[in-house]
């Protein structure tokens, strides 16, 4: 038994989330029905992080056990080979020790969130991205989004269904930067609440607008309650980049 380490990109678009579920098809289902045509046995894979549905990535992580005696290139061709139907790509195959565990060991994660900020609607990137069609104020955003960094309990950002035991979560880096036509935010941190960055972003959105100000933020994280924060923004403009370890 050998364990890989994968990394993967995906169109989150037609999933219904990372996560196995029996209401659609999910990214983990997708690369175990890989897994199980290369191998002829069902094999489970373990995820960093249970994206949702519509969500991408461009750097997701994920383990997997084969049974066979395999090299990575083999496990990484074979994999792909299974999934050529599928908007899911494995990036690399690597060799890690049984301790390795995508989830577990992860020691941060990077995601971004993409704003289209212009009057027509997007077309080569519908699904991509947010489209926002009045102007925003980049700079508030980013000012008002300093609130936000350090230890916090971020139950005013996070789903009222969040599973998670405690609200309380470290925010590593936060920032809001114009590329183009696009407003950009990247924010860091060990782990994430269930919706936490998409209501980060629908709360910022707000900023850009001119509807709030930083210490409406500042007040929305102090209130502890979820009817305190922003909107959520659309699964489309999420993408989880990159997980540390």
């Amino acid at each position: 038994m050998t364990r890989f380490k994968l990394t993967l990109e995906y169109d989150g678009g037609p999933y219904v989330g990372w996560q196995r579920q029996k209401n659609g098809p999910s990214v983990q289902a997708a690369l175990e029905a890989a897994a199980r045509g290369f191998c002829g046995e069902d094999i489970t894979v373990h995820g960093a992080g249970r994206t949702d549905a519509g969500v991408h990535a461009l750097g997701q992580v994920a383990h997997i056990d084969i049974p066979q005696d395999r090299d990575a290139a083999t496990v990484l061709d074979a994999l792909n080979h299974f999934l050529i139907d599928e908007p899911v790509v494995v990036l690399s195959a690597a060799v890690v020790g049984e301790s390795f565990h995508a989830r577990f060991s992860a020691t941060g994660r990077l995601y971004r969130y993409r704003i289209l900020n212009r009057r027509p609607r997007p077309g080569t990137t519908r699904g991509h991205v947010w489209w926002v069609p009045v102007p925003l104020d980049v700079k508030a955003m980013n000012d008002a989004a300093q609130e936000l960094i350090g230890e916090h309990d971020f139950t005013s950002f996070r789903a009222t269904l969040c599973q998670a035991k405690s609200p309380v979560k470290t925010i590593d880096r936060l920032t809001v930067r114009q590329d183009g036509e696009e407003v950009v935010i990247e924010v860091s941190a060990r782990s994430f609440l269930h919706h936490q960055v998409r209501n980060i972003a629908g709360t910022l959105a707000l900023v850009g607008k001119r509807k709030w100000s930083r210490q409406d933020v500042a007040d929305a994280l102090a209130a502890r309650s979820r009817a305190s924060g922003g909107p959520t923004a659309p699964a489309d403009g999420l993408y989880l980049v990159c997980v540390d370890y």
